[in-house]
């Protein structure tokens, strides 16, 4: 042992070895630093661009749900407001043949229609009675084989709408099926008379979501009930909600994060929160094989580390056994002489040297590969403004961009238009490689006479810094615009950029960033594939403009009457005078935005709440004025047909419901007043209404109604004058005598002489 330490202490008294041994305990340090940053930045920036796709498709699928449900909403609305619902809640007795086999035709045709849906109940909340399609009318509860849902009422509280997943019994021998059931309150003068169940065929209310294959790697899909319930699961290996349960607790609230399960599995979760539902939508990705190369890399890293070290240690022994030798023999020689200084010798120098290049060399192309991607995150960092400090952003200038001279620096942004259709016309997946070949074909295209980086700003949004190699470089717009239209012909989609102002200090740049954005957002006036300097538009003033909440109170109030004419010619003046005031594109697309928050809650009947600022969306910011008007006028074509639908069925609905009670009240001394409260509404709303649908007074209907019943009953019967007088609500006779010789220009005694003789000379005539 003693020995062993000698030569330790031997050998680290020569400068060549500790040389030697520093040197490789150096590069292993440095193998393993690089290998383990690669590792943790792979990592980070996977997670980063699986995340957001992730999550994206998740509310896709969201979306699509909320909106079959939205549409089966509409559909119990329907339902609910069907005549024969309300003969089917209030008549007695309430199995007529031809109100059940009316309604039961009317719930055939509304579920041949839909493809999602399997069938509907309607449940009479006081008489415990159902009609449903296909299994039609059910006296009582314990004749209907799915009743156990009834006790849904208990759990509405204000709500007019609940979806639920339930248990469902199945018929004969089969078993129990799980089914997605929206139920519906049916309100009668204010009073909670029924419910509408209808319920979604299987699994195709969840046909759009996506738990496939995402770049090789499977994923689940799971949707957790508001109770907690699991209501779907789709995709990877079986999901166990109490452990989704415990990432969404992690998540607090984020739309992403990292997760761990049991298993000790790496897992990514998207989390999304129905509006309509209180659903929610949870999306799991496991990490292992995204990064088992990226482990791969480290472990091989480490390994290469530790054998770096072993060479090292192997390369000492090899020098003092072998290389030394002849340094021992001339330190012994020195030594018989008297000279008994220890030096060492510069033998195995050229060796030592080979290898300090050699390293060198490998460690020079790493730093080459590394350093795009590095100039590329400090100058986002300082768009972003992470860098602050003057010194700091100098330093790291001069480091990253040492090439660079110190002439102006001007920044373009270029944007690709109408980026929400770019996005359906291409697959996602091709997005990224999209904008990676836009960003190369740039900088390769404007390396002819300027210095450029790329940058990535997320959706539409690639920065260039630019900076004229010399002093014969080409004008930056006409250079520009060259590359917009070779970028266009070779990737088949339409861009346009904004330019900044040039600026000689490194710390404006965040300023020219700025400018290049502001110049870049006039493509709303100027239209696509445009190129505009801010020095273009650096002067701009906006014109004087109007009210914004008094002509959206205006648009909203024509579209809810159904006026298609007034509602677009309130839409063409406002986009009119947007240009024509040439507005600052922010507030122009500020106020757009509003306006088509506000009919996006119209559409899907949000009404409440007054004017205000929808989600942030750069889907506007990447189209032109025109294309915006188009789209908005073709969305208030739509509202103003679907809310002339509406009126025009619900008045037509209170029609007929006056004339079946007139029809039931012929025989009683009723007149307008009653006839109106039997649907509750006013007396002069309810003639306005009669008068428009029939073009007769309800005096006038009720009273050719109450004649045609007379004329029956003189024929059909041989009842007295003053009993038939009785019969249809007259109680002197003279008086509907007077009545019907009006009507029938004819007495009542003369008709029913007239028409039997006339019957009497026909049949004799037959015989």
């Amino acid at each position: 042992m003693g020995r062993f330490l000698n030569s330790i202490k031997y050998c680290w008294a020569d400068t060549q070895t500790r040389l030697v041994t520093l040197l490789t305990v150096f590069v292993a340090v440095i193998i393993l630093a690089v290998g383990l940053t690669s590792y943790y930045t792979s990592k980070s920036v996977l997670q980063s661009e699986l995340s957001e796709p992730q999550h994206q498709s998740l509310r896709i699928g969201m979306n699509y749900i909320d909106k079959y449900i939205q549409d089966t909403n509409y559909i119990a609305i329907k339902i609910a407001l069907q005549s024969n619902v309300y003969n089917f809640l209030t008549m007695q007795p309430q199995n007529s043949y031809n109100n059940i086999n009316q309604l039961y035709q009317f719930l055939e045709t509304l579920l041949v229609n839909s493809p999602y849906l399997d069938s509907i109940y309607i449940y009479d909340r006081d008489r415990q009675s159902f009609v449903a399609y296909p299994q039609g009318f059910s006296s009582s509860s314990v004749t209907m084989l799915d009743s156990g849902w009834v006790d849904v009422a208990d759990r509405f509280g204000d709500k007019l709408m609940v979806v639920e997943s339930r248990e469902a019994p199945g018929s004969g021998v089969s078993t129990p099926t799980t089914k997605i059931t929206l139920f519906r309150k049916v309100l009668i003068q204010g009073q909670f008379k029924g419910i509408v169940a209808i319920n979604f065929k299987g699994n195709a209310l969840f046909q759009n979501m996506q738990p496939e294959y995402v770049s090789g790697v499977s994923r689940a899909q799971v949707i957790l009930g508001k109770a907690g319930n699991l209501i779907y699961s789709a995709g990877g290996k079986p999901v166990d909600t109490d452990e989704v349960h415990r990432a969404l607790a992690k998540l607090n609230g984020e739309p992403f994060g990292d997760w761990s399960d049991a298993s000790g599995e790496r897992l990514l979760v998207s989390h999304a929160r129905s509006p309509v539902t209180e659903w929610d939508y949870v999306s799991i990705v496991s990490q292992d094989r995204l990064l088992s190369k990226s482990q791969t890399i480290r472990d091989v890293v480490l390994a290469v580390s530790f054998i770096a070290l072993i060479l090292g240690a192997a390369a000492i022994m090899y020098t003092h056994s072998l290389a030394f030798k002849p340094v021992r023999r001339i330190r012994s020689m020195l030594t018989t002489y008297g000279q008994n200084e220890e030096r060492s010798d510069l033998i195995g120098l050229e060796k030592v040297t080979g290898k300090l290049l050699k390293d060198h060399a490998k460690l020079s192309s790493l730093i080459r590969q590394t350093m795009p991607e590095a100039s590329s995150k400090f100058v986002y960092d300082m768009f972003l403004g992470n860098i602050q400090s003057k010194k700091e952003i100098a330093e790291k200038w001069r480091s990253y961009f040492s090439e660079w001279s110190a002439a102006p620096l001007t920044v373009v942004v270029i944007s690709i238009d109408r980026y929400r259709e770019w996005g359906k016309d291409f697959p996602e997946k091709d997005h990224l490689l999209l904008k990676y070949a836009l960003a190369n074909i740039a900088s390769e295209l404007l390396a002819a006479g300027w210095r450029n980086v790329c940058l990535d700003l997320g959706r539409d949004l690639t920065a260039v810094v630019l900076q004229p190699s010399s002093a014969e470089a080409p004008p930056l717009k006409e250079k520009v615009e060259e590359t917009i239209q070779i970028i266009r012909r070779l990737l088949h989609f339409s861009v346009s950029a904004g330019i900044s102002q040039p600026y000689a200090e490194v710390g404006r740049l965040k300023l020219a960033l700025h400018e290049a954005e502001n110049a870049l957002s006039y493509r709303l006036y100027q239209g696509y594939g445009c190129v505009i300097p801010y020095k273009a538009v650096a002067d701009h003033e906006m014109g004087e403009t109007f009210a914004g909440e008094s002509v959206i109170g205006d648009l909203t109030g024509a579209i809810e009457t159904g006026s298609e004419e007034r509602s677009l010619r309130i839409t063409e003046r406002l986009l009119r005078d947007i240009r024509e005031h040439c507005w600052y594109p922010s507030a122009a697309l500020s106020f757009l935005n509003a306006v088509t928050a506000k009919l996006n809650r119209m559409t899907h009947g949000k009404e409440t709440g007054a004017w205000e600022e929808p989600d942030s969306d750069r889907s506007y910011q990447t189209m032109s004025l025109q294309d915006i008007g188009e789209g908005m006028s073709e969305q208030v074509r739509a509202l103003v047909s679907r809310f002339g639908d509406l009126i025009q069925s619900k008045e037509f609905i209170m029609v007929q419901s006056m004339i079946d009670y007139m029809k039931k009240h012929l025989g009683e001394n009723i007149g307008v007043q009653e006839i109106a409260a039997s649907i509750g509404i006013s007396v002069s709303l309810a003639s306005q209404m009669f008068k428009q649908e029939t073009n007769e007074t309800i005096h006038e209907y009720f009273t050719k109604l109450r004649m045609e019943r007379a004329a029956e009953l003189l024929l059909e019967t041989g009842s007295k004058i003053s009993d038939i007088a009785l019969m249809v609500g007259y109680q002197h006779e003279n008086s509907f005598i007077r009545v019907f010789r009006k009507y029938k220009d004819i007495t009542p005694g003369k008709y029913r002489e007239l028409m039997r003789n006339h019957d009497a000379s026909f049949n004799s005539l037959n015989s």
